[in-house]
């Protein structure tokens, strides 16, 4: 039987990768940037859609089909605060959430002017890796620490 269906994938050659795709559950790639200043200090975001007393975050968005995550977070920073970073190490990358898939790179703030996406933020606020506010999303706070997130 093992033989059967070795024999059978290896004909489904040319059409395997649809196969796994029909096979295999989708994600939606949710990326974040842990975005530092030459201070040390970390930009946070208020974010309107989010649930209230969870609203403080970091910068984070989807990643588009096709988009290299590292690209989504340069654009994600840059459309929600118009500043531009420099993408570093990978943070965080955690599975488990149903069809979503998390991800988390450091950054480093290269420059532009703060001017926050009035849509989706609230406000932006730089601040110390020891004082964050209160009401931040639980998974910030080890990821500005930079420990590994739960």
């Amino acid at each position: 039987m093992r033989r059967l269906i070795a024999r059978l994938w290896r004909v489904l050659r040319p059409v395997q990768s649809r196969v796994m795709w029909l096979l295999h559950t989708k994600y939606v790639v949710g990326v974040t940037g842990v975005v530092r200043d030459d201070r040390g200090r970390v930009l946070l975001l208020k974010h309107r859609m989010w649930p209230p007393g969870r609203q403080w975050g970091l910068p984070s968005g989807f990643a588009r089909k096709g988009e290299d995550f590292r690209r989504t977070v340069v654009r994600e920073v840059r459309e929600e605060t118009g500043l531009d970073v420099e993408v570093g190490r990978l943070v965080m990358l955690n599975s488990g959430l149903r069809t979503r898939l998390e991800v988390a790179y450091e950054a480093r703030l290269l420059g532009g002017d703060l001017r926050i996406d009035p849509f989706e933020i609230l406000e932006a606020r730089w601040c110390r890796p020891d004082d964050l506010p209160v009401d931040v999303q639980p998974v910030c706070r080890p990821l500005v620490r930079g420990e590994t997130a739960p």
